[in-house]
């Protein structure tokens, strides 16, 4: 019973290694790429010559009138420009708020250059803002437009083409909204009053006078267009690409590779919610205002001549009487998702599980009070780092109680090792007798031999969760703890095969095992080694290889992680131990710390 026992430990901690291998498989990939592609966020490369606008597709109708989108000769091609260049042109509102520095373009009235003043691209405070939105000209082109649609004999309405006047106002701040105005051929004016608050959310309130002499009707449109996906590899521990909430289908999360390969993708109608284009820290999303009405939804992808990505809606038409005049407003998020300001907008403005713009996983229900936890010690302690050490000692306190009673059982275990040897002997060569004998054992002392596996096993979901924390929040983007780490959501930068960089070359990325993983295997490897070894030769070298195995697969993981895992580990040592006394059982970590290099010896037989 006792090796049937160990078994399965083994085989759950062989599970374990290689699920969390396969899950976790592309995370080092991701971290040593993290610099390339940060770095290419920095700079708009050129574009290659000769590529053509791609057009964006009629937006669904919903009405009667024919509802067509812009066409394809509103978006032009990429080309050579810099993105200096691009946005240097002349018809520009500029936009400076605390959060965000930018412009407006005041052809299509588009937000199409947007930096975040608060992140930049690497942990060098002298590196680039992070850049969001780009000219639709641009090879990175990613912009938001919000519109109108409707019969022929409505005129020319707003749309990506139209050219806007400023009206009111010469910088959007926060606290100066600004007015643009255009007038139509057929005696629509629309005066479109742009306001942005302290950090990522801009309200566009289209007022729309009607001077043709009859009602008449318009849809009003929002899309979101992209012309390029994140490079790099994908990881399916992360959403990045299209995504939103509305209807009865709820959360959407489209791939980029799977929008080209199925093309459009139309949900139902929807009375509410929010859709977008999400990055893993950045988003654009579009909050449509229904007034009791409904819109369309849709995710799209185009390939003729520019392959571009788009998440838009068409909403019901509005109705605008002669000589009277009816106000559309409609919202959009372009920013940094973090959590407290999401939840934030979700309240105040009413949006349908918008907090679900950030991708918490199937773990939400352990994530977000995580999250919520390791945040509000962040508060306290002023540094992440701590936070997380914190954090640890919490789950562990919480924990206390299973973990007090599966090392009180593992050390119950520790006295019975006699018996079971005597009963092994014994019956060594009638197996089922031998286990009839160890269970009466167990029944009679009152021992659980699987009591010792739950330590590890409620670690699992706190150890998914917290991964899940460190790698999609921005708050950890950058966070520094002491020393060398200065992100806890990258790898540990040093590696023990060039001495933590005394020597003067660098190691290929399979072999940055830095001094944080190193910390972590020494602690995993120090607790395995307070129990008595598997009887069994090849269990024995299984744990015994077991710790080695986790320093190098943890290697790649976020700093933050490791860091947990090893002071996680040093607190279950010491909690372990004391029970181990308070039980009055041997520990055996210095006898088989010695056993490691005496063993040999005393097996030889020849001495």
């Amino acid at each position: 019973m006792e090796q049937q026992r160990n078994f399965l430990i083994t085989i759950v901690l062989s599970v374990v290694i290689l699920a969390g291998w396969q899950y976790f498989y592309m995370g080092p990939k991701i971290e040593a790429e993290r610099a390339r592609v940060e770095a290419q966020q920095s700079t708009t490369p050129a574009a290659t010559p000769g590529q053509t606008g791609g057009a964006q597709g009629n937006l669904p109708a919903s009405s009667s009138e024919t509802a067509v989108a812009p066409g394809s000769t509103e978006v032009p091609g990429a080309t050579q420009q810099t993105r200096e260049q691009a946005v240097s042109t002349a018809g520009r509102v500029p936009i400076d708020t605390p959060s965000l520095a930018g412009s407006i373009n005041l052809t299509g009235a588009r937000l199409d250059d947007l930096r975040l003043k608060n992140y930049r691209v690497s942990v060098d405070k002298s590196s680039p803002a992070v850049e969001l939105l780009n000219p639709a000209s641009l090879e990175k082109g990613w912009f938001a437009e919000l519109g109108f649609v409707g019969g022929s004999d409505v005129g020319k309405l707003p749309n990506g083409t139209t050219q806007w006047q400023l009206a009111e106002g010469e910088t959007l701040t926060v606290n100066q909204p600004i007015t643009l105005r255009y007038t139509n051929d057929a005696g629509l004016t629309f005066e479109r009053r742009i306001a942005v608050d302290e950090n990522y959310m801009f309200t566009v309130a289209d007022t729309i006078r009607n001077e043709t002499g009859r009602s008449v009707a318009l849809q009003p449109y929002g899309r979101t267009t992209r012309f390029n996906k994140p490079q790099g590899t994908s990881v399916y521990v992360l959403h990045e690409g299209l995504i939103g909430v509305t209807g009865e289908d709820g959360l959407m999360e489209v791939d980029y590779d799977d929008l080209e390969d199925d093309g459009n993708l139309t949900p139902g109608r929807s009375s509410d919610g929010w859709l977008g284009i999400t990055d893993k820290y950045w988003a654009v999303a579009l909050i449509p205002e229904t007034n009791d009405g409904s819109f369309q939804p849709r995710y799209a992808y185009f390939s003729n001549g520019r392959p571009s990505y788009q998440a838009d809606y068409l909403s019901d038409a509005v109705a605008v009487p002669a000589g009277g005049e009816t106000t559309v407003t409609n919202r959009v998020f372009a920013g940094a998702k973090v959590s407290q300001q999401i939840d934030g907008y979700e309240e105040e403005y009413e949006i349908r599980q918008f907090d679900l713009l950030i991708d918490w996983g199937w773990f939400y229900f352990i994530t977000r009070p995580m999250f919520w936890l390791i945040d509000s010690l962040f508060k306290l302690f002023g540094n992440f780092g701590l936070a997380i050490l914190g954090a640890t000692v919490v789950v562990k306190l919480i924990f206390f109680p299973l973990a007090n009673m599966s090392y009180a059982s593992m050390a119950r275990m520790k006295k019975l090792q006699p018996k079971m040897l005597e009963i092994r002997e014994k019956h060594k060569d009638d197996k089922m007798k031998q286990q009839q004998a160890t269970m009466e054992l167990y029944k009679t002392e009152k021992v659980n031999p699987a009591a010792g596996c739950l330590p590890m096993l409620v670690q699992i979901p706190v150890f998914f969760a917290l991964y899940k924390v460190l790698y999609v929040t921005i708050e950890m983007r950058h966070a520094p703890f002491f020393g060398w780490i200065q992100d806890l959501s990258a790898p540990d930068p040093t590696s023990l095969f060039n001495l933590f960089g005394l020597l003067p070359y660098e190691v290929p990325t399979f072999l940055l095992i830095g001094i944080w993983p190193l910390i972590m295997g020494v602690t995993m490897f120090l607790q395995m080694q307070m129990n008595p070894a598997p009887p069994d030769p090849t269990q024995a070298m299984i744990f015994k290889w077991m710790p080695i195995v986790f320093t190098f697969m943890m290697a790649g993981f976020p700093a933050g992680l490791v860091i947990y895992w090893a002071w996680n580990n040093t607190l279950s040592i010491l909690q372990q131990g004391a029970i181990m006394k308070r039980q009055g059982v041997k520990i055996e970590l210095w006898d088989n710390l010695k056993g490691l290099f005496t063993r040999k010896k005393s097996e030889n037989p020849a001495e």
